[in-house]
């Protein structure tokens, strides 16, 4: 199984990119956030995650291990395949996609291409209160016991929802909720209480003066 790939970028198309690894040529499928940082003629390295069928073998390439990463967590939920997992990293950074999940900001995740509110909410369903997935190692393979929950990360999955659901009690809007929140948990880290969070986030809805 090919884990990465170093080479020089022999061109990129709309979906693929082709690596010349010296001198054998690897079609590397790509999603828009990694084909736009390659360029033809330049150097590059790609973290892959091979994929095999009975009809064929997909490299899918990554610059950065922890898109990898999420790549594969996300085809664990079902519905979830290679287009959807791509078009939702294509949406989301990494950071964003951990907080859309981790705030149930079902919207957040319909952005993306093909991704209905019924999938996004069995995203939601399958990863919330899981921890991320930290790099290129980091993913479990098919067959791996499923990571058990740590106390901090469903402590901090709990603060978060609840202190969401605190602010459209007062009557903000869902989605300006969860933003204000994901920017308060970012601010204060991962063992802030809800009601720091829910200070935080009324500060940041607060109208500028």
């Amino acid at each position: 199984m090919i884990g990465s790939l170093r080479g020089r970028v022999a061109a990129v198309g709309e979906a693929q990119a082709l690596i010349d690894v010296q001198g054998v040529g690897y079609v590397v499928h790509a999603g828009a956030r990694t084909l736009q940082r390659l360029r033809p003629g330049e150097p590059a390295e790609l973290f892959v995650e091979t994929q095999m069928s009975e009809s064929a073998i997909r490299l899918y390439g990554f610059i950065d291990p922890l898109e990898r990463a999420w790549f594969a967590r996300l085809q664990d939920a079902p519905g979830v395949g290679a287009k959807i997992a791509l078009a939702i990293l294509d949406t989301l950074a990494t950071p964003q996609l951990m907080d859309a999940i981790t705030l149930g900001d079902v919207t957040a995740i319909t952005r993306a291409h093909g991704v209905g509110k019924k999938l996004a909410e069995r995203i939601v369903t399958e990863f919330k209160g899981k921890p991320a997935p930290t790099g290129f190692f980091a993913v479990r393979t098919a067959g791996d016991a499923p990571d058990a929950p740590s106390a901090s990360a469903i402590a901090s999955s709990g603060a978060r929802s609840d202190a969401v659901s605190a602010l459209v009690n007062l009557g903000y809007p869902q989605a300006d909720a969860v933003r204000a929140i994901a920017l308060a948990g970012r601010e204060l880290g991962e063992e802030a209480a809800a009601s720091a969070l829910i200070r935080a986030g009324l500060k940041a809805l607060a109208p500028s003066a």
